[in-house]
């Protein structure tokens, strides 16, 4: 292994073991020591390879909902251009109960936001280009409001996974298909 791939094969455990901490022990409690140990390197490696602790956790976390965005995405780009997208996203609910690792990431990158301007900004532009794919799905089923449209889905889709998260036995089918029938009249009123 050439010194190029063992410092990618650091970087890669270490941004997998920051991922893995955070939805364990939280946010704050990712040390460099903790964080070294669970991704079985040294602590020197965590600031050879990224500039602080923080910038581990960033990485880590955007990574993570990345990869969520990314998934929800490829879901709802395939529906045929008469369909709403709101059921494809809001099918994939069932994997994210608000307790999984990734779902407790996002959480605790959100209230991590709070008091991280650089990470707040990293969100941003996540959001907003995910808002964007999911205003354009609409756009292409017709919707009168995609933008609008867009915002209200992925805040109940944040908002049905804290949910969950609090009471994992919260029956969500029927919300889905409230949220998918006010969508669909939305499209509706603008064709009558």
């Amino acid at each position: 292994m050439t010194s190029a791939e063992r410092g990618q094969s650091a970087r890669a455990k270490l941004l997998r073991a920051a991922s893995e901490l955070i939805g364990e022990v939280g946010w704050n409690a990712v040390s460099t020591r903790l964080l070294a140990q669970r991704a079985g390197v040294r602590s020197g490696l965590v600031h050879y390879h990224f500039d602080s602790l923080h910038d581990v956790l960033r990485r880590a976390a955007i990574r993570e909902m990345e990869l969520a965005r990314d998934h929800a995405t490829a879901e709802f780009s395939e529906h045929p251009e008469n369909a709403s997208p709101v059921g494809a996203m809001l099918a994939e609910l069932a994997e994210y109960d608000g307790t999984d690792p990734s779902s407790r990431v996002v959480i605790e990158a959100y209230l991590a936001s709070t008091r991280d301007a650089v990470l707040r900004q990293q969100m941003q532009q996540l959001m907003t280009g995910f808002r964007s794919a999911v205003s354009a799905s609409f756009a292409r089923s017709g919707h009168r409001d995609p933008d609008a449209a867009a915002v209200v889905v992925l805040a109940v889709l944040d908002g049905l996974i804290l949910h969950k998260g609090l009471d994992p036995e919260i029956p969500i089918d029927d919300a889905v298909a409230l949220v998918e029938a006010a969508v669909m009249t939305a499209e509706k009123g603008r064709e009558e």
